[in-house]
């Protein structure tokens, strides 16, 4: 999945907390998000008190709230993929022991359908015989 269709994903999937998103879908989408912010600090940041510096803040503020639900349903099903519970995202809240989170979302998901669904890259579990 590539950068501009992760995003569209994560907008049009916004309230999906059910089934999977990739390793790629989540992190092109972070990508996003820390490129924006950066824009929208840089605006913050060079208009001062002025009018530009308080526009700036405002459209910081807007997209902070326009990317905290798809933020959230992406990390739940990218937990998902994991074949985890996405109550494991509160493991974030704690200090330190949180940073276990990243490990989580740069290792691949579930090889084939787990009990959230299908896998996203269409993989098929290896079978053994």
């Amino acid at each position: 999945m590539g950068f501009v269709e992760a995003v569209k994903s994560a907008f049009s999937r916004i309230f999906d907390f059910k089934g999977r998103s990739s390793r790629s879908e989540y992190w092109w989408f972070y990508l996003f998000t820390v490129i924006v912010a950066f824009v929208l600090g840089i605006l913050m940041g060079a208009g001062g008190d002025s009018i530009v510096g308080m526009l700036g803040m405002l459209l910081y503020g807007l997209f902070i709230l326009a990317i905290l639900i798809p933020s959230l349903s992406l990390s739940f099903r990218r937990m998902h993929d994991k074949d985890m519970s996405a109550w494991l995202l509160l493991v974030g809240l704690v200090p330190i022991i949180g940073l276990i989170l990243i490990y989580w979302f740069v290792t691949r998901g579930t090889v084939g359908p787990n009990k959230y669904g299908p896998d996203p890259l269409g993989g098929e579990a290896e079978v053994f015989a």
